[in-house]
Formats: structure tokens, C-alpha cells, sequence
């Protein structure tokens, strides 16, 4: 199996299986929210579009950020400790983000796409072996190359190749990362929470496909169960 790592800027370029990462938090929130009953979620990119759409969906419910914050006329921000507070269950949300959700909608060459974090990672790789791919291509969509990201993307692939590597090196660096430092403690309270669920390895059993309906990037969750062996 060959691997590739790409940004946001040149994802639109990965074909085959495309796995995009957001540690902190898009896809660690999406995780849990999924964990307390969300039955799908649609990615998009803009603001105004994820509340054009939240009126096109009845029931739906808008999450994500921008610039870490929740834009006005969001029901959630992008906290997974916000998130695991609510009831979902039954629910389809919409999300946006700065990083996480734009990796996804430029990846419009993958043949099979994927989101993930630390939270799905063991999920995540059974998934991707089932499909026997030649390639993987990993888009690191935080604004440090070499952060939490590539951390996470490293670690899945020491996975994908059969090793069983120590996961505390590579959960150490999302703790470390670099992006903190945006996210100061006094504009974002749960921060502290937040990142501990955000590295919360393997906290929850299933992978995150994403498929294209009707036009729509739709993710919903695959229990391992399900999941070929």
C-alpha cells in the first residue's frame, strides 16, 4: 500500500481512497455527535449554504465554526464537549469548519472518501483495509503540515501496514499541537475538555464514509461490526 499526504490546496488532485483529518475538532465533534444518536451529517463549505440547507431539511441542525467560533444562527459550535451534551438520536445535522469540512468538499476526485480522527482511528483502518486499496491518500487539513493531523495520519498508516505502534507519541503531539495556541482558554471554556476528547483514541466504534447524494457530501457512521474483516 502506497501512501500520499496532501493539504486542502492540493487534495482536489487524490484519487482512490481519500481519508481527509480534522482532530481538532471537526471530525472528533462529528464523531461524538454520531455517538449521541446523529443519524447523518452533510458537509459543506459555506456559512450561508449550511443555513440554506438546514431550511431545506426538516429537522436539521447547523455545527462547525469559523475562526473557532459558532457563526451566528449555528445550533452548535464545533465542541465536542458542547456536542455530547445534546440528544441527537434520530437527528441529521449540517456542518462547516475552517479546515475539516473544506478537506472534504475539494476531494472531489476520491473514489471513496473518508473522515477521520483519533476517535474512529482502529474503525477507520478496518474500513479502509477491506477495501484493499493500492494507495491511500491522507489530506492533513490543519494549517500545521506537520501537526495533529499528520500525527493521527501517521499513526493510521503504521495501522494500515499491521504494526500495533505505541499510540502515545502520536496522541502527544494533538496535545502539544500547535493550533492551541488559537484557542485560548478565556474565548474558549472547554478547550481543556475538548482536547481530551479530541485524542480519546478509539473512543468510538465506527468509521465515518462519506458518500455523494444528490449532489451532497453525506457521512454516516459504519459500526466495526459491519465492517468486513
Amino acid at each position: 500500500m502506497i501512501f500520499h499526504y496532501v493539504s486542502n490546496d492540493s487534495c482536489s488532485n487524490a484519487t482512490g481512497v481519500v481519508i481527509v483529518i480534522d482532530v481538532i475538532r471537526a471530525f472528533s465533534n462529528a464523531a461524538y455527535a454520531f455517538s449521541v444518536g446523529a443519524q447523518s451529517i452533510t458537509l459543506v463549505s459555506g456559512v450561508d449554504e449550511a443555513l440554506a440547507l438546514r431550511e431545506q431539511i426538516p429537522g436539521a441542525l447547523v455545527m462547525g465554526e469559523v475562526d473557532g467560533m459558532p457563526p451566528k444562527g449555528f445550533d452548535f459550535g464545533n465542541s465536542p464537549t458542547e456536542i455530547l451534551r445534546q440528544d441527537l438520536r434520530g437527528r441529521h445535522l449540517i456542518q462547516r469548519t475552517g479546515a475539516g469540512t473544506q478537506g472534504a468538499v475539494r476531494s472531489f476526485n476520491a473514489e471513496r472518501l473518508f473522515a477521520a480522527s483519533f476517535a474512529v482511528a482502529e474503525a477507520t483502518v478496518c474500513a479502509v483495509r477491506a477495501l484493499s486499496p493500492g494507495q491511500v491518500t491522507f489530506v492533513i487539513t490543519g494549517r500545521d503540515f506537520y501537526g495533529e493531523d499528520r500525527a493521527c495520519a501517521e499513526y493510521l498508516e503504521a495501522r494500515l501496514n499491521g504494526e500495533t505502534p505505541d499510540p502515545r507519541p502520536y496522541l502527544d503531539r494533538a496535545l502539544n499541537a500547535n493550533e492551541i495556541r488559537f484557542m485560548p482558554p478565556e474565548i474558549f471554556p472547554d478547550i481543556a475538555s475538548d482536547l481530551d476528547y479530541c485524542t480519546r483514541l478509539d473512543s468510538c466504534p465506527f468509521a465515518m464514509p462519506i458518500a455523494r447524494e444528490n449532489g451532497r457530501l453525506v457521512m454516516r457512521p459504519v459500526p466495526s461490526e459491519f465492517i468486513p474483516s
